[in-house]
């Protein structure tokens, strides 16, 4: 069934989009890499403190499976939040403007209204995130204590329901997430704009380029996931990721 985003246009005044070509994704990240040491030192230092969360967070939930797993999962949801530092700086950059990390902060302050109101949304979607899968370990495991060794080793066996009706859901509201989100945050640096205009936007360039788009969430999946593996690669691909992001938003938005 078609999905028609027109009808948004009634509820509110969209910026114009555009359809991009097949392989745009892979653009994106070559234009991201080149964005990325431009200014390395402020585009890691992002990356730095993100990967230090991200394996704070780990650390933590390393002995309670669905705290583990969700983590991850609230990772992926929260994010792009965290690369709008990131926006700024590409911002600055094409302003002419000097780039450092303390003022693309700055810059990030100056809307912080519009991107905490976005960040609230995002952060109530991990918490029912979180709550839906204690639920569904509590359904399926009755209760029991669970190892998140136990908990691997177990995904395909008695539990395999669980395992599929968990990554349904999650992938369901990924996919939500990320329409979205892919190019809202970016748009909230660059323009004078409200969250909701942003997400909307950010809704229908998905819906007018479904292909492409699966194909650059699966890159950023594929890619973040190599960052979780070798945990020090996530401070240069969450920022190659960030600046990506940018260039997907100027060529998707007029």
């Amino acid at each position: 069934m078609s999905i028609h985003m027109d009808a948004l246009d009634q509820h509110f005044t969209l910026p114009k989009t555009r359809e991009v070509a097949a392989n745009s994704p892979m653009v994106w990240l070559q234009k991201g890499w080149r964005d990325l040491w431009a200014h390395p030192g402020p585009s890691l230092m992002y990356g730095v403190i993100v990967t230090l969360i991200g394996a704070l967070v780990l650390s933590l939930a390393a002995h309670h499976p669905y705290l583990f797993t969700t983590s991850i999962t609230g990772f992926l949801l929260l994010a792009p939040l965290g690369a709008a530092g990131i926006y700024e700086l590409t911002s600055e950059r094409e302003e002419g403007r000097p780039t450092s990390f303390i003022q693309s902060i700055r810059d990030l302050l100056a809307n912080l209204g519009q991107l905490g109101f976005l960040g609230l949304a995002l952060g109530m979607v991990a918490i029912a995130w979180e709550r839906f899968s204690a639920i569904l370990f509590a359904v399926f495991y009755g209760g029991q204590d669970v190892t998140l060794a136990g908990y691997i080793s177990s995904l395909t066996g008695e539990f395999l329901p669980f395992t599929l009706v968990w990554t349904l859901a999650g992938f369901l509201l990924a996919f939500l997430v990320f329409g979205l989100t892919a190019v809202s945050i970016p748009m909230l640096a660059d323009r004078e704009i409200d969250s909701i205009t942003a997400m909307m936007t950010s809704l229908r360039v998905t819906s007018e380029n479904r292909v492409v788009m699966i194909q650059w969430a699966a890159l950023i999946v594929f890619l973040t996931a190599i960052g979780f593996v070798t945990v020090v690669g996530l401070v240069v691909i969450f920022p190659l990721l960030g600046h990506a992001t940018w260039y997907a938003y100027k060529d998707l938005v007029e």
